[in-house]
């Protein structure tokens, strides 16, 4: 077994409401604005640590799929997924309450729906992220196959 960490870094400047920050990865691959959330809507070009978690979970759920995918011996052209975190705000914070994964797959060769049905299923409840959240966090899926285009 191997293990392994990754980094993150946040810098923040001033108050928590009028305050902004920026997170960097510590593989250079990214560095986002990030602001404190709010319900009206966040100002355009930041993120949210909620938003963080979906990209997150959509990055950990679309690469858990086209693994699971390929090993059971299918294909899919493209796979896009969207991932949804709602979360509460109340006189206690924030409480993220769901994370909802929407898979499309393009161009879905060698499986039928059955099998894709139960590997979606397999990865949305063994992904990284999904283990994670899990007993904390209600986590729902679907995924569609379009023709490929």
């Amino acid at each position: 077994m191997t293990t392994f960490t990754r980094r993150a870094e946040l810098w923040w400047d001033g108050d928590l409401a009028s305050g902004q920050g920026e997170v960097t990865g510590s593989s250079g691959a990214f560095t986002v604005p990030v602001r404190f959330p709010s319900i009206a809507g966040d100002p355009a070009g930041t993120t949210t640590p909620e938003e963080l978690l979906a990209a997150s979970h959509a990055a950990c759920y679309g690469i858990g799929l086209r693994s699971l995918i390929g090993r059971e011996g299918g294909r899919a052209q493209h796979i896009t997924v969207e991932a949804a975190i709602s979360a509460e705000k109340g006189p206690g914070g924030i409480r993220i309450q769901s994370s909802h994964l929407s898979g499309v797959l393009r161009g879905l060769q060698n499986l039928d729906d059955e099998q894709l049905q139960h590997i979606a299923r397999e990865v949305a409840n063994e992904c990284t992220i999904s283990l994670a959240l899990r007993g904390a966090v209600r986590i729902t899926h679907d995924v569609k196959v379009e023709p490929a285009a």
